[in-house]
């Protein structure tokens, strides 16, 4: 990965053959113009890639930590919205849910037109929309007003996690994609344990007439248009258009991309609908359905179970969730290290699914104390959030683009599906009195089922590209 790669360029045409000892080269860039051939400066692969993922990866983890914490900071304004407004668990649960129903609108066309458009303006205006909408969430008074900003919550949001998948395969090789989708997903677990602590000193403010989860919605919501403008001025759609590299730099990487798109191309071309009709795409979308089913509810209404649990009061209820998230970063960064150095996505992802399914169901056990019970959900926190790197790299590894495009984002959709069906379930179970046990075991055989889906997931082994530049040779006249 670290041998450089020479760069044959002719002075006019500019166009590169940056692979000439794998067989996966671009047309010979060899044109004679009155017998002049020069050799570009060797580009170091390992250098690029540093390069790359420093411009990248730092915007879209804040972009997608801001992304979160907008559609998950519900459940902790909950614990003072519910009691201001009269509003019952269900209602709550309904609300929470109905998001994702918002979101399933533009989940497909969100992921193609970041393959076919451009990533900076679909998530420039991702960022703008949400961002006024999270913040007037602030002034709802009714249900039906808080159902509204719910679902065009979800309407503005559509597309932004599956369009970030794609944006990265067109930065990142197979090989380095576990690893960036790893710092993607990492961006979860750290806005919410973040989040609950900044949301928890929130509630208690009273500013300008103002309560402090209506503050929570404004201060959190308002950085995602500023972000939004900023992306528009930062973000490069594809390596071509980055001026932040050099024309070697550019040549090398859009080379890389096409020579693996071909290989890809050439193991066996499936068109979107086709893509659609595999027995692994049905796979996929059945496992994160199940899985999301418990994951989404136990996110949003952690802070909640926390304090029936503890007995203890918001400020404590939120340090203590932020706590589960904080290990779920743990979690994140072993899975994108080890899912990355030993290839292997399946039974890492199959792997979290049901430690978390286990562990849940242990901190189910009658008669703990809330330490034991906290311990329980600590050890489930780092398994949760185990999972989701190497599950999204699954996609990537098997499919064309504009198939996995596609792919991915009904993946996806049935994942937010399930957000919905998640969440408005377990208020349903909190309105009927169920107890925090009943909950819980519910939530872990959510993440069992999941596991038992993505297990039967076939994953063929693909062939590695490696590319063997030959040593810079002396210009010629």
């Amino acid at each position: 990965m670290g041998m450089p790669a020479v760069l044959e360029v002719d002075r006019q045409s500019s166009t590169p053959n940056a692979y000439p000892a794998t067989g996966l080269s671009h047309a010979d860039s060899r044109r004679k113009a009155g017998g002049l051939r020069v050799t570009v400066a060797a580009v170091e692969f390992s250098g690029l890639r540093r390069k790359v993922a420093w411009r990248v990866l730092p915007l879209v983890f804040v972009l997608y930590i801001v992304a979160y914490l907008d559609r998950a900071n519900v459940g902790f304004a909950k614990l003072r919205m519910a009691s201001d407004l009269k509003f019952s668990e269900q209602i709550f649960g309904l609300g929470i849910g109905i998001f994702f129903i918002g979101y399933l609108i533009l989940e497909i066309p969100g992921a193609l037109l970041v393959e076919r458009w451009s990533a900076r303006k679909w998530f420039a205006r991702i960022l703008i929309s949400w961002g006024f909408i999270s913040a007037l969430t602030a002034f709802v008074r009714t249900p039906m007003q808080f159902y509204v900003a719910r679902f065009f919550l979800g309407v503005a949001e559509a597309g932004f996690f599956p369009g970030i998948i794609v944006y990265f395969t067109h930065w990142f090789v197979s090989a380095d994609r576990a690893r960036a989708l790893s710092g993607l997903v990492m961006a979860v677990p750290f806005s919410l344990a973040l989040g609950a602590p900044v949301s928890a000193l929130l509630l208690d403010v009273h500013w300008l007439g103002l309560v402090g989860w209506k503050w929570l919605f404004i201060l959190e919501g308002l950085p995602a248009v500023f972000l939004g403008v900023f992306t528009l001025f930062w973000m490069t759609d594809r390596p071509r258009d980055a001026k932040w590299l050099t024309p070697a730099e550019r040549d090398h990487l859009e080379g890389l991309l096409a020579a693996e798109a071909r290989v890809k191309e050439g193991a066996g071309g499936t068109t979107v609908w086709q893509a659609l009709r595999l027995r692994n795409v049905w796979l996929l979308a059945l496992g994160i359905f199940a899985t999301n089913t418990g994951g989404y509810a136990l996110g949003f209404w952690l802070p909640t179970m926390v304090k029936n649990l503890s007995g203890g009061s918001d400020r404590s209820a939120l340090f203590f969730s932020g706590l589960f998230y904080a290990c779920g970063l743990i979690g994140v960064f072993v899975s994108g290290q080890s899912s990355d150095r030993t290839g292997d996505r399946k039974w890492h992802c199959v792997g979290g699914q049901v430690a978390t399914a286990l562990l849940l169901a242990g901190s189910a056990i009658h008669g703990q104390s809330f330490a034991i019970v906290m311990t329980w959900l600590c050890l489930t926190g780092l398994a949760a959030y185990f999972w989701p790197s190497p599950f999204w790299a699954l996609p990537t590894i098997t499919l064309t683009s504009s198939a996995a495009a596609v792919s991915i984002g009904f993946i996806n959709m049935l994942g937010n599906l399930a957000g919905y069906l998640g969440n408005h379930f377990y208020g349903w179970l909190h309105s009927h009195n169920a107890s925090e046990s009943t909950c819980l075991l519910f939530l872990a055989a959510c993440y069992l089922l999941g596991g038992v889906f993505v297990s039967f997931v076939n994953v063929k082994e693909t062939r590695s590209i490696n590319i063997q530049a030959p040593q810079p040779r002396e210009s010629k006249v």
